[in-house]
């Protein structure tokens, strides 16, 4: 497996990473909200906007 930082072959001690920079390099990533998942905001204020769920099944 390579790191997905710098992709050489990764050390068993830092697992994916091949190294305690790297491993830090991707905390860094995390905390700073480099990594992030692509959403929709929802308009809290009125809520007559927001998308409501289907009525469940009884």
């Amino acid at each position: 497996m390579s790191c997905p930082i710098c992709a050489r072959d990764s050390d068993p001690k830092y697992r994916p990473f091949c190294s305690r920079r790297c491993a830090d390099v991707d905390l860094g990533k995390w905390l700073t909200g480099s990594y992030a998942v692509p959403a929709e905001a929802i308009d809290d204020e009125n809520p007559e906007t927001t998308p409501t769920s289907p009525p469940r099944p009884q």
